[in-house]
């Protein structure tokens, strides 16, 4: 089997706000919830019909550092990029439920794209490639 990544860590403040979130604002899908202890679960969602898709553990804060990585994972510069295969269904749909665009619609020579925030900050490149 080739190498690819299964998956990418968002570093969240609370482990059900960010599965609310994940699941009825974006319409991702919860793969798996998974009590580890006390404090620390293991959480993996994905955006619906992506089955081999990379998925994204939602990893909660546990010290301070971690903390102030929440929202700012790599220093405000776009964080993931999501593919669609209908973006004005997508931003319609993200808007309508308060989703955040920092960057209005364009197309490019790569697609149709803008950049929205999610719960935490984290910017995301929603892409209708061409």
């Amino acid at each position: 089997m080739p190498q690819y990544i299964a998956q990418i860590t968002i570093v969240v403040r609370d482990y059900d706000e960010a599965i609310q979130y994940y699941t009825t604002i974006l319409n991702f899908e919860l793969i798996e919830d998974t009590t580890l202890s006390e404090t620390k679960r293991w959480v993996v969602v994905q955006p619906k019909g992506s089955n081999n898709g990379c998925k994204l553990l939602l990893a909660r804060a546990a010290s301070s550092i971690q903390e102030q990585a929440i929202g700012n994972q790599t220093g405000g510069r776009v964080f993931l990029f999501m593919h669609t295969d209908d973006f004005d269904r997508d931003y319609q749909d993200y808007t309508a439920k308060g989703v955040v665009f920092v960057r209005p619609p364009v197309v490019e020579p790569y697609g149709k794209v803008a950049v929205f925030k999610d719960l935490y900050g984290n910017l995301w490149d929603l892409i209708q490639p061409n």
